[in-house]
């Protein structure tokens, strides 16, 4: 047996509707004795029955108007689904061959064709439809939204289904117009009242016929709600509008081109349909035949009463500005449970700037460690995927969410280092000075006279210049302190020592002139003397020049040693030339102490050879130190280094052999004499 339509009214275009007008369908006795009788729908659903009666409002109200398809009357089939694919296919075939069962005796006479369908609400019976129909290019446009947890945002794409969102409106419902429409037997439902008592039960309320809907409460009357009946009510407007356009309609002034239209044209000018409400909603497709998409965030709440409320919390609408699309409400929310806080919906908690995701295997995507960004990498943005590599010169900061300047390190003035060594350099000059004053006072007495006042003088000097010569060492290096602090080094501490291998030879000589017959200490007077300490420093000065020239020391950002910061530094340059100028101060340093050594058995009283042996001793000790200290030093420390042993060298040679003197001059007056000096004085009576 065919399909009957549940409500229907004729037109020049008719259009189709498939609603839940019942909750359920009645169990069927399957015992295979006889035919079984066709399911019949039971228990009326006020929600479908609502969605119903707004399309028979909604199709009235544009009949009713003059500007939108004047002179052409739209007509309804509404079949009912029962909320089950089966009845939604049946009903989708009846639509399609056009058979209904009026209440008369004559014979179906009205065309059969419908030009499009309203419905279904539940997903999964409107894509039954849609592959139903969709041979035959007769629209659906779909009310809900998928809420069918067997259904798929792509499974929906497939079957070309148009997303309608829900928006309320103040439709408040109309009641059936008589004559226009069968009347449902289970109707009265509405009414809690029923039409007969067939077996006599006491309980049974007949209706009076003074029933009202106004005094029922119930979703059909609930007119709080009005999120499908709206979309009920704009897709049968897209229809109307639809066909507005492709009969060339004109407002109050009738239609250009014939009624009789086919489905197929109809949905292609669905596509291209505009227009705005009386509500002020806009309502248009784009080319896949899909509208703008607006949603309605909504929370289920229980009321006073234990019913389930549906509280409109906020929304989203692509049709606005960028940023400002989805928009929520400043309403007290209720979760699952009754909770007020907000759940957590993830595995795992957000990952902070200054670590990446890593997925854990084997488990869903949102469950991820948090692993910080490794040496080097940032990332600034909340569950980053990756980290992002800081430009050579810049370092992470501590919490690794921004690249910073590396520090810049040097040995400056201003640490308690540079401080420390600037003091002693001071304090070197200052005592070497107070020495070249007393041996100046000193100068006519013996022991100033018998230890070569001419290079002692000039060995004082050359201290001075050791002990300034470390200050060029602190402080940012740059272009011209780099080439000073080295070729300054190398040359005074030359000179220092060719003052000392100076002093250790006329040592000698002044010795071998003591004996019977030898006039040596005329080859090696004061003029053999300066010109000894000239040519031995003028070398040096020559290994210089050479290393300036060929390759000479400049400031060097060195990030290498260190990831996190930078180390400004002085590059030798050429190697060779450095090794050469401290290879060179060691040559002489190792010849002057086997000189020294050679001559301390000498009478003591007569040289300071002794004095010069131990001087020697610690300044070949030191550099000797120094070589693998200085190599395996890192950043400022090399600087350091360097530092400590030009200062040390320096006051080895200061204390050892000057100190003793100064004691004797200061302290010891009697001793500075002539017979005293050339050894003469009884050792037991001093």
């Amino acid at each position: 047996m065919a399909a009957k339509p549940s409500f229907y009214q004729h037109g020049d275009i008719n259009i189709g509707g498939v609603f839940a007008l019942s909750s359920e369908t009645k169990k069927m006795s399957m015992q295979f004795t006889r035919t079984p009788e066709p399911r019949k729908c039971v228990r009326v659903n006020f929600r479908g029955f609502r969605e119903a009666q707004t399309m028979i409002f909604t199709i009235e109200e544009i009949n009713n108007r003059t500007d939108l398809l004047p002179g052409v009357s739209l007509g309804y089939k509404i079949y009912d689904s029962c909320i089950s694919t089966i009845f939604s296919i049946r009903a989708a075939m009846a639509l399609l061959n056009g058979y209904e069962e009026t209440l008369s005796d004559t014979s179906c006479s009205t065309p059969p064709a419908i030009q499009a369908i309203i419905g279904e609400t539940t997903s999964t019976n409107s894509i039954a439809i849609a592959s139903t129909v969709g041979l035959f290019q007769i629209p659906v446009t779909w009310l809900d939204v998928i809420r069918h947890p067997n259904i798929t945002a792509e499974e929906v794409r497939k079957q070309g289904l148009m997303q309608r969102p829900l928006e309320a409106t103040n439709y408040k419902g109309n009641p059936l117009k008589p004559g226009a429409v069968p009347v449902l037997s289970s109707l009265v439902q509405l009414l809690e009242c029923s039409l007969m008592n067939e077996n006599n039960l006491p309980d049974i309320n007949l209706c009076t016929g003074s029933e009202s809907l106004i005094e029922q409460e119930n979703e059909y009357t609930d007119v709080s709600e009005q999120r499908i009946p709206n979309n009920v009510y704009k897709a049968v407007y897209a229809v109307a509008h639809s066909l507005h356009d492709l009969l060339a309609c004109t407002p109050h002034q009738g239609c250009t081109n014939s009624v009789k239209t086919e489905p197929w044209q109809l949905l292609r000018a669905l596509k291209n349909v505009n227009f705005t409400l009386e509500t002020g909603e806009q309502v248009s497709f784009d080319s896949n035949g899909d509208p703008v998409a607006r949603y309605d965030v909504l929370n289920w709440q229980l009321g006073p009463d234990g019913a389930v409320e549906f509280k409109m919390v906020g929304y989203y609408d692509a049709a606005l500005p960028s940023g400002q699309q989805f928009v929520m409400s400043p309403v007290s929310m209720v979760w699952a449970g009754g909770q007020k806080e907000k759940p957590r919906s993830v595995c795992s908690e957000s990952c902070p700037p200054g670590t990446r995701k890593v997925m854990q295997r084997g488990r869903p995507v949102c469950c991820y460690d948090c692993v910080p960004c490794a040496e080097g990498e940032i990332s600034n943005a909340t569950d980053s995927n990756d980290c992002i590599q800081c430009m050579e010169e810049y370092w992470p900061n501590a919490k690794r969410n921004e690249c910073v300047l590396k520090a810049v390190e040097f040995l400056s003035f201003e640490e308690i280092m540079g401080i420390m060594f600037v003091v002693f350099s001071i304090f070197g000059v200052c005592f070497t000075a107070f020495v070249a004053v007393l041996f100046f006072i000193k100068k006519d007495t013996p022991i100033v006279k018998a230890n070569n006042s001419e290079l002692s003088f000039l060995l004082l000097f050359s201290l001075k210049l050791c002990f300034l010569c470390s200050l060029t060492f602190i402080g940012r290096p740059s272009e011209w302190s780099c080439m000073l602090r080295h070729t300054a080094f190398g040359i005074t501490f030359v000179l220092c020592i060719s003052c000392v291998l100076g002093k250790t030879i006329v040592v000698l000589m002044a010795f071998r002139a003591t004996l019977p017959g030898s006039n040596i200490m005329k080859w090696f007077g004061p003029p053999q003397q300066r010109l000894s300490v000239l040519a031995f420093t003028l070398i040096q000065v020559l290994i210089c020049v050479l290393w300036l020239t060929i390759s000479p020391p400049l400031p060097n950002k060195n990030t290498k040693h260190y990831k996190e910061k930078i180390i400004l530094e002085c590059e030798i340059g050429s190697a060779v030339g450095f090794w050469a100028v401290l290879g060179y101060i060691g040559l002489l340093s190792v010849l002057c102490f086997v000189l020294a050594f050679l001559a301390r058995k000498l009478p003591d009283k007569f040289n300071e050879a002794k004095f010069i042996t131990f001087s020697m001793l610690i300044f070949c000790a030191v550099w000797i130190t120094f070589i693998p200290a200085y190599v395996s030093s890192p950043g400022k420390f090399t600087v350091a280094v360097e530092i400590f042993a030009i200062l040390a060298s320096s006051f080895g040679l200061l204390f050892c052999i000057f100190l003793p003197k100064c004691y004797i001059m200061l302290f010891r007056p009697e001793q500075n004499t002539r017979k005293h000096i050339m050894g003469k004085t009884d050792v037991k009576s001093q």
